[in-house]
């Protein structure tokens, strides 16, 4: 592969779409209704007071972080916690109960998936989700669909080879025949193609090898640092997302219970919120 070092999301570069391209955000009624207020704000991502319900059941409670331009968030906590609730939410899947999320100041909550995907936020979901019956490049393919179309620029599919050296290998194999890892660093390769500003991760070390989750998380260091692309990554294994992360979040019952960077973010607070307790065994 040649040129491995060029930046994969910078503004108005092949993988950057320019601010100015976008879809304008408040396109919908829910979206137009927010305050405005937070345009100031120097954070990337501002998420305030989010609340979702699941029926009568809350599953986030007026849950408030942020995340500044090519800065890596991780959101901690044990199964149940509300961590995929909140990845859904800001991706447009679930709908709020309650809260603003605004990116570069714009509200985008109440906004459709499609039109946040265009705003700048990429969302891997939880299990990869890609098209088993398709091949690897038609899956990279779907992903440059909003902002090419669905034509893979030759430029944009070399930068995600050169990240994953696996796809170029397999990239007229079916993508359900290839291994977990590889099928994550397809899901991952997938969002990039869609030029985000914000990516969303859900869980990508679950029911890989550790070797494997090593390689993913060094490419994910490697994209934020070169692309100034903002990673908010939600992951069971606290170490290994504290290691990527700047700064970390910890959800417990659907409310943030403690924040704090990387470095200084207690052991205790993190047993805490994975085993309901502080006390050591």
């Amino acid at each position: 592969m040649t040129d491995r070092t060029r930046p994969l999301a910078t503004r108005g570069d092949s993988f950057g779409t320019p601010a100015a391209a976008r879809v304008p955000l408040g396109d919908s009624q829910s979206a137009a209704s927010q305050p405005e207020t937070l345009g100031a704000s120097t954070a990337l991502v501002q998420v305030q007071g989010l609340s979702v319900s699941y029926g009568a059941i809350a599953a986030l409670r007026g849950v408030s972080l942020t995340a500044a331009a090519g800065e890596a968030v991780a959101i901690l906590g044990a199964n149940g916690a509300g961590k995929t609730t909140l990845l859904r939410a800001l991706s447009g899947q679930l709908a709020a109960k309650s809260g603003t999320v605004t990116l570069e100041g714009q509200p985008i909550l109440g906004l459709r998936p499609a039109k946040i995907v265009q705003a700048g936020i990429a969302h891997v979901p939880e299990g990869r989700q890609i098209f088993g019956r398709l091949s690897v490049r038609d899956n990279l393919r779907l992903g440059a669909f909003l902002p090419s179309k669905g034509k893979l620029l030759a430029e944009d599919e070399e930068r995600i080879y050169s990240l994953f050296p696996r796809l170029s290998e397999r990239a007229e194999q079916i993508a359900g025949t290839m291994s977990g890892g590889e099928q994550q660093m397809l899901a991952i390769g997938r969002a990039l193609l869609s030029r985000p500003k914000v990516l969303l991760l859900d869980e990508p070390s679950m029911g890989l090898a550790p070797i494997i989750v090593d390689q993913i998380f060094e490419t994910l260091t490697r994209i934020s640092r070169e692309d100034q692309l903002t990673l908010v990554i939600v992951e069971q294994n606290a170490r290994a997302a504290l290691d990527l992360a700047e700064r970390g979040y910890l959800l417990e019952s659907g409310e943030i219970t403690a924040e704090g960077n990387s470095a200084t973010l207690s052991d205790s607070a993190i047993r805490a919120a994975y085993l309901g307790s502080t006390d050591p065994p």
